[in-house]
């Protein structure tokens, strides 16, 4: 079987777990609130490119893993700081120039600004540029991990 079929058997899977998540999480929120959506198809794209992204990150942070609790070192000290300056509970207007400029190098920024123009209808960033980032985040992480699996690389004997 070609490792480009095996990487995306690894992504597909984490894709459908992270979309039956945000799903439970959405319907259980909505017990509690109303969402007033203003693309479902934004919403729909930005989903699936941002669990793509996530299955993708995290299987290569699985290659490089030697036991279970090594994988928990990324989101710890890379994706938690990178989730506060995303712009998730704030503008990225409300920022200092400099750290602005440190956000737009996040790509969680993009992630969140696709969400909230789906939902809301106004965003931080325009949308072609939040779609190519993520789009050419993906394809990088994919050939990213397509080597790594050519290679071997974390692959026990």
């Amino acid at each position: 079987m070609p490792n480009y079929i095996i990487v995306l058997g690894f992504v597909l899977g984490g894709v459908a777990r992270g979309l039956v998540v945000g799903v439970a999480v959405t319907l259980t929120a909505m017990f509690f609130t109303q969402l007033q959506v203003h693309s479902i198809t934004l919403v729909i794209v930005t989903a699936v490119l941002t669990a793509a992204l996530f299955s993708t990150a995290g299987l290569i942070n699985g290659i490089f893993a030697n036991s279970f609790d090594d994988t928990s070192i990324i989101p710890t000290f890379v994706l938690t700081p990178l989730t506060y300056l995303g712009g998730i509970f704030f503008s990225i207007d409300m920022l200092p120039d400099f750290w602005q400029g440190i956000s737009q190098i996040n790509p969680i920024l993009y992630m969140v600004n696709g969400f909230r123009l789906g939902i809301l209808g106004i965003s931080d960033i325009d949308l072609s540029i939040a779609l190519t980032v993520m789009i050419g985040l993906l394809v990088v992480l994919f050939l990213l991990s397509l080597h790594f699996l050519t290679k071997g690389v974390g692959i026990r004997s």
